[in-house]
């Protein structure tokens, strides 16, 4: 083997089951949000934050680890998550307004990064192009609906992280497989 594929499999083997635990904790987030969607407005800024930041820097470790034309944007975006998320986990808001404007944006920007870096790298572009979608749809959702109640943000915020959830345990999955195929 060359030196260029065992560095592609060590690749695989140290990212996929980040994207499966990611997934895993992205999905039980969503359930828990959805199973309780009145919970206390701080407890969910600071999980919602938690999940920023975990998606932030795995979106910063993508893009150094990565190939392809799109790695600027994905850190970008990663930085942005990670500092949206230090935001809401060191300064809960009481004010949904505030909150929701923040995700809102986020997830507008992660949408815009992630759609346009799906053109970078042909590996798993369905995938980024559907989350990148989701995050849209998502965002615009939230920002153009300003009075929305917690109930209501937080059953949007929670199916969007078991979509989410079930996408990153996908992509982590077939990397797992990817790596599988070339050692054999």
């Amino acid at each position: 083997m060359s030196s260029q594929t065992d560095e592609a499999l060590d690749l695989l083997r140290a990212v996929w089951w980040l994207l499966v635990i990611f997934g895993v904790i992205a999905i039980g987030v969503g359930v828990f949000l959805l199973a309780d969607p009145h919970e206390s407005l701080s407890t969910l800024t600071v999980i919602v934050g938690i999940l920023l930041l975990i998606d932030g820097v795995l979106a910063v470790i993508s893009s150094v680890v990565g190939r392809g034309e799109g790695r600027g944007l994905l850190a970008l975006v990663g930085v942005l998550s990670a500092i949206a998320g230090l935001v809401l986990i060191k300064k809960p808001f009481d004010t949904l307004i505030v909150f929701a404007l923040i995700v809102g944006v986020w997830f507008v920007v992660a949408g815009v990064v992630r759609f346009v870096s799906a053109f970078a790298e042909p590996e798993g572009r369905v995938a980024t192009i559907a989350v990148a979608v989701l995050d849209l749809v998502a965002g615009i959702v939230i920002l153009s609906w300003p009075g929305l109640g917690v109930a209501t943000f937080a059953v949007i915020v929670g199916l969007v992280l078991i979509f989410r959830g079930v996408l990153f345990i996908y992509a982590g999955i077939a990397l797992h497989r990817v790596g599988a195929a070339l050692t054999a």
